[in-house]
């Protein structure tokens, strides 16, 4: 070899060397970097990793959970559309844990929160090669950091760095928590639209089912939807769907986890959804869910809250939330950490004392009977009438009632923040606009004023139905009006009416406590009671039976006698009788006078339901249960509910109540329960009728269920011209004898017409001690015309 050549080569082995020293070089300084970048990263010197009581907690808002007392879930409560509920690994199908693995990461199970293999196969393929096809290489590990951590980025060097974080965190990630608990916080983090946010609203919504009862394909579906839940919607491109969820199957079928008949008989099946719409309107008790949110996240009442008009509500309020264990109780009772709890966030679960099916009856019976019966009757009555809804006795009013109304929408109230003028406010209420209005046959899409609008919705009946058990005080069903969607305000506990003759059970107990018998008797005749300012009071009565002749007390509420009533007010003072109203628990201010024993208070539906648990319990009064228990997110107990009895008139006078209560329906106001609807068994109530018949009610109770239902307009002046169709026995009566139907003829629910009222120690004669001569009013006291045009039955 020429000297020529050996320096020739010598300069290509010198050149060669210097390339692969260079190389080296410039991987370990690749090297070097990336592990200082890495180590930068992970003691948060640059970009950001998460402290470790936040790996720790990964997920801190989880919707809370309210269950009905037959362990239906009611709805749930969430922060914005966070609608996530928990999850646990063994709550979930295995078939989602299959399909998650297969889809996702195939060596999940084998890494450390890294594929190398994967990053390796997705550098050269799609960044050397510029295949699209390439694969991806993050693992499930990281895909749940980057679910967790990584907030969307703009500039440059925050997506450069983005990767290597979500690298770091996944780590950390593998570090503090097995693998099961990975794949369960993936599927809990995991937001599936339509407000479907974590595994367990996603099988909810899109299957109604819970997670472990997901089939393999509709598993493969939701798995499916996380490469991209925007395109693969089941709801709106189910075609789409259809095609990734075969690719899971497939995917599957490649990791073992399901043989080839099977991906060949699953691929082929269409893509079935049972979709539930999550909405906090619609579903099963929306009123009582909303009274819930409110009650449980009431803050401490604060005088400064309140407006002067509003001294009353605020007494109120202080009151609850000094007895009342479940009002305030987020802010009354605090986390391990000193914070209040959050109905939001906290994923807390509420187990309620309303039973499913007998919620479900309670909403069919309403609407059966105002929707297919008494609307079209109130309906009929107002055809052609330009003032309707409303009475005639207000025909001049009712533009101004309409005005008045307006006011207070969120339409009226946006458009004032926005500087319209009055003027300019009407004339868009009088302007056509799109909308979707109520109706009993579903809800309808037309065009119609906003003024006529409101007009329109005023058209239709209101009504509020609570049953509760007097036993414990639960509350079994509560409707507070007739479509939560578009009448959102509650007739239950919010809304108080004037309560009509369903007052008078409470006058006859007083008398009844003062030494009375429903056997006493009196004469017949007009009464005359003189008021506080001297003047007279001489109420009418709609009873023309037996004028003149002797009648007993029995007699008296049996027939909702006005006169009889009015007879018993004499015997007392209505300053006993406001306390007496105030030990059955009818709470507010009570005017003290005599026309108080026709029932001029307005009085809430709940209140008078756990007022007449007296009736059943022998004097002890029960209120209203709303809940049993609350668990934290892990299922621990944190709160029980205890029943809350008072006692408010003695074993002797509840004989006598309710041998003159039961007369009620065997024979009396409440008689066309055993003819109409025809039922049997022990039962016991009182009907209502307010002024031109602006408030039906009807109260009933059996014994192991007491019920209180109010039907009415939105406002005292719409109402039904004619007593006939507008009495509590017509208006209000209907909606307990068909719910009662549907419970008697309901096995499961466990009441039964054999069931029989408690019996008192000795079973004493509620006529014992009965006057035996007759009661006779001195001629003197009767006077004839006169009198006020209140008139209560």
């Amino acid at each position: 070899m020429s000297k020529q050549e050996k320096k020739k080569g010598k300069n290509t082995s010198n050149k060669s060397n210097k390339i692969v020293k260079f190389l080296w070089i410039v991987f370990i300084a690749i090297i070097l970097c990336t592990a200082s970048i890495f180590t930068l990263i992970a003691t948060g010197a640059i970009g950001y990793t998460p402290p470790i009581e936040d790996l720790e907690n990964p997920i801190d808002k989880y919707a809370s959970q309210v269950y009905s007392g037959d362990n239906e879930l009611l709805g749930t409560y969430s922060q914005s559309k966070e609608n996530r509920i928990y999850s646990s690994y063994d709550e979930l199908s295995p078939y989602l844990v299959e399909a998650l693995v297969a889809t996702e990461d195939a060596r999940f199970y084998g890494h450390s929160g890294i594929d190398v293999y994967a990053v390796g196969r997705a550098v050269v393929k799609r960044v050397i090669f510029q295949q699209e096809s390439g694969g991806g290489g993050s693992t499930i590990s990281q895909q749940l950091a980057k679910q967790l951590y990584s907030p969307p980025v703009d500039d440059v060097i925050d997506r450069v760095l983005q990767k290597p974080i979500e690298w770091v965190i996944a780590v950390q990630l593998e570090r503090n928590y097995t693998k099961e608990e990975i794949i369960n916080l993936y599927l809990n983090k995991f937001d599936f639209l339509n407000n479907a946010v974590g595994i367990q609203s996603a099988a909810k919504v899109y299957f109604n089912k819970k997670p472990k009862d997901l089939t393999v394909e509709e598993a493969a579906t939701l798995i499916g939807m996380c490469k991209n839940p925007s395109h693969f919607n089941p709801k709106r491109r189910p075609d789409a769907t259809k095609g990734r969820r075969n690719v899971v199957l497939e995917q599957m079928y490649k990791s073992n986890y399901i043989t080839k008949a099977e991906l060949d008989s699953l691929k082929q099946l269409p893509l079935t959804l049972d979709y539930v719409r999550v909405d906090h309107k619609d579903g099963l008790a929306p009123y009582f869910r909303e009274y819930l949110r409110q009650v449980m996240t009431a803050k401490k009442p604060d005088p400064d809250n309140y407006a002067s008009w509003q001294k009353e509500q605020y007494s109120l309020d202080s009151l609850s939330w000094e007895t009342d264990p479940l009002y305030g109780w987020c802010n009354k009772n605090k986390k391990a950490d000193g914070k209040p709890y959050s109905l939001y966030t906290d994923g807390l679960k509420i187990y309620a004392t309303i039973d499913s099916k007998m919620q479900t009856y309670a909403e069919e019976a309403m609407k059966e009977h105002l929707g297919k019966d008494l609307q079209p009757l109130f309906d009929k009555e107002k055809k052609g009438r330009s003032y309707a809804p409303f009475s005639s006795s207000v025909a001049k009013q009712a533009d101004s009632l309409i005005y008045k109304s307006m006011k207070v929408s969120d339409r009226y109230r946006n458009m004032k923040k926005e500087g319209y003028s009055e003027s300019e406010i009407v004339r868009v209420f009088k302007q056509p606009a799109d909308m979707k209005v109520f109706s009993w046959s579903g809800d309808v899409d037309t065009t119609m004023t906003p003024w006529d609008s409101i007009r329109y919705h005023k058209g239709f009946l209101r009504a509020g139905f609570m049953a509760m058990e007097p036993a414990n005080g639960q509350v079994k069903a509560y409707v507070g009006g007739i479509d939560f969607k578009f009448f959102q305000y509650d007739m239950v506990n919010i809304g108080r009416r004037q309560i009509g003759s369903t007052i008078k059970p409470f006058l006859y107990t007083l008398a009844m406590e003062e030494g009375m018998t429903p056997c006493d008797q009196m004469l017949h005749v007009q009464q005359v009671l003189i008021t506080e300012d001297g003047k007279e009071w001489i109420p009418r009565n709609a009873n023309s039976a037996r004028i003149g002749e002797m009648v007993s007390i029995k007699w008296g509420l049996q027939n909702s006698d006005n006169w009889v009533t009015a007879y018993l007010m004499k015997q007392t003072s209505p300053y006993s009788f406001v306390r007496t109203l105030h030990s059955f628990g009818i709470t507010g201010k009570i005017d003290p006078v005599v026309s108080l024993a026709l029932g001029t208070p307005d009085v809430s539906v709940a209140e008078m339901a756990g007022a007449y648990t007296a009736f059943v319990n022998k004097g002890i009064r029960s209120l209203p249960t709303y809940v049993t228990r609350i668990e934290d997110t892990h299922g621990n107990v944190i709160a029980n509910f205890e029943p809350r009895m008072k006692e408010v008139f003695n074993e002797l006078t509840s004989v006598k109540m309710l041998d003159m209560l039961r007369a009620v329906m065997d024979g009396g106001t409440g008689g066309r329960i055993r003819w109409r609807y025809n039922l049997r068994g022990p039962m016991g109530g009182k009907t209502g009728t307010t002024q031109n018949n602006s408030d039906g009610w009807f109260m009933a109770f059996t014994p192991r269920l007491v019920t209180a239902s109010w039907v009415g307009g939105e406002d005292r002046s719409i109402h039904f011209d004619r007593t006939a169709q507008g009495q509590g026995a017509s208006m209000a009566l209907p909606i307990f004898g068909l719910f009662m139907q549907k419970v008697y003829a309901d096995p499961t629910l466990g009441y039964s017409t054999e069931d029989q009222f408690s019996k008192v120690a000795g079973n004493p004669n509620p006529c014992a001690g009965a006057a035996t001569e007759e009661v006779l009013m001195n001629a003197a006291d009767i006077q004839q015309g006169g009198g006020i045009d209140d008139m209560f039955n």
